[in-house]
């Protein structure tokens, strides 16, 4: 293999960063031309799930309606950019790589973006439906009426969208770790009952509703999520070495 100056990986460095910025420039635009689309699609997280929650979406300001489709378009935008971001990251750094690193880290950043869009779809299916209702119920028992800002609404959607997202990475993470030596099966079913209680509090922090059925929308998936992961070591993971 040819080897590079420093200069060259700086060029290939910024060429590969203005692609990945045209990519997301592209797939923004086209986002937000699809903008109220989109902003209706998540209008009709008040809903699914079974439930309907009817409320009006009104802007504050001015200019707040254009400020929420730049942001979900933007947020939309980076979700359909991403392949090609993470590609254009894998091709810079998989030089230096071994062949053996390439063949095992490969496989985990397909998996990462795979569970991060698993996360996200189970949250925009199931968890932002029931928080919602959850939400603008507790409102108008208290004889408040719901008209909910859409910077503020499309803000509480792409948080609990990204939450999700990152949370649903539990199990790569774990296997990565694993194939570091530093987790083993072994310690993660002995510590099980520490994980159990971390899920929880993590719920509770990031899930903006305080009654418990709501938090365990997100802590039930963190348990299964943690026992795949153990699972998914003990089949595919780094074998010990004596």
């Amino acid at each position: 293999m040819t080897q590079m100056s420093v200069t060259d990986h700086l060029r290939e460095l910024r060429s590969r960063l203005i692609t990945s910025v045209l990519a997301l420039l592209a797939s923004w635009a086209v986002a937000f031309y699809f903008a109220d689309q989109i902003r209706k699609g998540l209008g009709g997280g008040m809903g699914r799930g079974g439930r309907s929650v009817d409320v009006s979406l009104v802007f504050l300001s001015p200019e707040e309606a254009l400020w929420a489709d730049l942001k979900v378009s933007l947020f939309v935008g980076f979700l359909v950019a991403l392949p090609i971001i993470l590609y254009h990251v894998w091709r810079f750094i998989s030089p230096g790589l071994l062949p053996d690193e390439r063949s095992v880290y490969l496989p985990f950043l397909f998996l990462a973006v795979l569970f991060f869009f698993i996360g996200a779809g189970f949250a925009y299916a199931v968890a932002i439906p029931f928080a919602i209702h959850f939400l603008v119920d507790y409102g108008r028992q208290r004889g408040v009426v719901p008209q909910l800002s859409i910077t503020l609404y499309v803000d509480f959607y792409i948080k609990l969208l990204m939450a999700f997202g990152l949370v649903f990475q539990l199990p790569v993470a774990m296997m990565l770790f694993s194939r570091t030596g530093l987790l083993t099966p072994a310690f993660l079913a002995h510590n099980r009952k520490y994980a159990i209680l971390a899920a929880f509090f993590i719920a509770a922090v990031l899930t903006p509703t305080p009654d418990i059925f709501n938090q365990c929308l997100m802590a039930i998936p963190l348990i299964l999520l943690y026992e795949a992961g153990i699972l998914a070591i003990r089949l595919f993971g780094k074998k010990p070495t004596f």
